[in-house]
């Protein structure tokens, strides 16, 4: 390690006594804010933008077009920004942004330690002696810059390995082996919950997938599900059946689409109780790919009452990412189960009603509905 280096990391060690640095204000978002607009490259290596229209982050330099200000959200790290589910923008190459806070430098180290595939991802006292802090300290850290804590970046990434490794075609041993699994055991049991199908079924993009799918009239809409023999991979309103299939059909083009009304009339009758406020619980086994972020706002979401709402800041903080808000709405706008996963019962700081992948219209008479019921 370089001189610099190491003085920096033990000044980065005398801090650890301090606070842990505060939540982003709004003014220091603002502060973010004009720096994008002026491109101010200063600004590089200090934070980056993500814009939830997109789904793309960018460096605050980046001479892309710039979009609305509401769409915008800022992240310490590049590592952050794609953990929330943002790709890195082609044009100007925000993750290879030279990084200014030593201590972003360490993350951003460990980062690149776990994403080795060639041995297992090093435990928290390894990194943490590796950045020079105690593991307390350096575990607080990461999941304060990253989101999530460095064994759960370690899966996610895995994961991410896997995916990448099927796509290109390879079979499914290659592809376990080539992710870092040592068992086929160990990829089947994590597989579901991020692929929502076994390895070998989304290495062909659904092909050879049966989609069970039914619909049932609803006062806000047509409503429809699809499933697989895990559970259930889609739920949403549409307003006719074209509408409905063509949803069904856009997750995975190449599986086998099969009405099966009578299959599925259990999970029917179980959502149009709830909605009519006869079943105030709804638990119906799910089927669907996830980020660890995307799971972890999903589950704040069901634990939200019936009849009660919360805004987007509020589940932010109650996942311990305070300033995560605008990923925090990326992940509800990208629930594939309506209803299921209750994404209408977040709205705005102020009460007002964001968003709706299913209309906002439908939003604001579904909490009509549940709060007089």
């Amino acid at each position: 390690m370089k001189r610099d280096d190491e003085e920096k990391i033990m000044r980065a060690q005398r801090q650890e006594a301090a606070p842990q640095r505060a939540v982003m204000q709004p003014a220091d978002e603002e502060a973010r804010w004009l720096q994008v607009l002026a491109r101010d490259s200063d600004a590089d290596g200090h934070f980056v933008y993500a814009v939830s229209s997109t789904g793309i982050y960018c460096r605050p330099s980046c001479p892309s077009r710039k979009p609305k200000r509401e769409n915008i959200g800022f992240y310490e790290l590049p590592e952050a920004a794609e953990q929330a589910g943002f790709r890195a923008c082609k044009r100007c190459r925000p993750e290879q942004a030279a990084l200014a806070d030593p201590r972003m430098v360490a993350v951003r180290r460990a980062c690149r330690e776990i994403e080795r595939t060639e041995q297992p991802a090093p435990d928290l006292e390894t990194l943490a002696a590796g950045a020079g802090l105690s593991p307390f300290h350096f575990q607080r850290l990461f999941k304060q810059l990253v989101g999530v804590t460095p064994k759960q970046y370690a899966e996610a990434r895995r994961q991410a390995r896997l995916r990448h490794h099927l796509r290109k075609g390879e079979d499914v041993a290659s592809a376990l082996y080539g992710a870092g699994y040592g068992s086929s055991s160990r990829l089947y049991e994590k597989a579901g919950d991020y692929l929502g199908m076994t390895p070998a079924v989304y290495r062909k993009g659904g092909e050879g997938m049966a989609l069970g799918y039914a619909m049932a009239e609803t006062a806000f809409g047509l409503l429809y599900v699809g499933a697989t023999e895990r559970g259930l991979c889609a739920v949403g309103l549409a307003d006719d059946a074209n509408e409905a299939l063509a949803d069904l059909a856009a997750e995975f083009p190449k599986a086998a689409r099969v009405p099966d009304q009578q299959g599925l009339a259990p999970a029917l009758a179980a959502i149009l109780a709830h909605l009519d406020g006869r079943s105030p619980h709804l638990d119906l086994p799910l089927d669907i790919r996830a980020t660890a972020f995307q799971h972890q706002v999903w589950e704040a979401l069901r634990a939200i009452p019936r009849g009660e709402t919360r805004s987007y800041s509020e589940i932010a903080a109650a996942l311990g990412r305070p300033a995560a808000v605008r990923a925090v709405a990326r992940a509800c706008a990208t629930n594939p189960a309506a209803l299921v996963i209750p994404c209408h019962r977040a709205v705005r700081q102020d009460g007002s009603l964001a968003g709706y992948r299913w209309g906002i219209d439908r939003k604001r008479r579904l909490l009509a509905q549940e709060r007089k019921v």
